[in-house]
């Protein structure tokens, strides 16, 4: 591989001091902050034409989330709408320094405790705790910003058939919010 004046591009794995790459799948979404959640949701759905397959809140992060999908298939890249339901939440910190937009990038890896050890090994900080519940009952880990350029990096292990705290009685405007994500 070669950057596009020729020069030579490292390996990951030799970016990574020759330890294992953490095993990233695709890009899961991305998370935007907002501290509207019904505007954002008018924008995106009504305006951009993006479905909801997914909608809960998750108290343990403070936030109450909405996954969206663009166009006929619901297991590409999603955006995240990600809402506070308190002050003190990571979201609600998030808006008070930097306002409302793009929050996080997150990518999907087949083991997140793997995952995150060789992100860690690489020397990158994750945030404590290192895995917990994330979406659909998920698992995540997240990277602190400073050491991925100052993007919050999400690692997300879908897990198969795990309990879902969606709000999955609340089709709004006829959108599916049940679906898993």
């Amino acid at each position: 591989m070669s950057t596009e004046d020729g020069a030579a591009r490292p390996a990951v794995a030799d970016v990574l001091g020759g330890g294992p790459a953490p095993q990233l799948l695709g890009l899961d979404h991305v998370g935007v902050a907002t501290a509207d959640l019904a505007a954002a949701l008018d924008l995106h759905v009504r305006v951009l034409g993006m479905r909801v397959v997914h909608e809960e809140t998750n108290e343990e992060q403070g936030v109450h989330e909405v996954m969206l999908v663009v166009g006929p298939l619901d297991d590409g890249p999603r955006v995240q709408l990600l809402a506070p339901t308190g002050a003190g939440s990571p979201v609600a910190r998030f808006l008070d320094r930097r306002g409302p937009g793009l929050q996080q990038v997150a990518y999907r890896v087949r083991d997140v405790a793997a995952a995150t050890a060789a992100l860690t090994a690489a020397g990158l900080r994750v945030l404590p705790p290192a895995v917990r519940t994330g979406t659909a009952g998920s698992r995540v880990a997240f990277v602190h910003p400073a050491d991925a350029g100052g993007v919050l990096v999400e690692l997300v292990e879908h897990v198969p058939d795990a309990p879902d705290a969606s709000d999955a009685g609340d089709a709004r405007d006829g959108r599916d919010a049940g679906a898993p994500a």
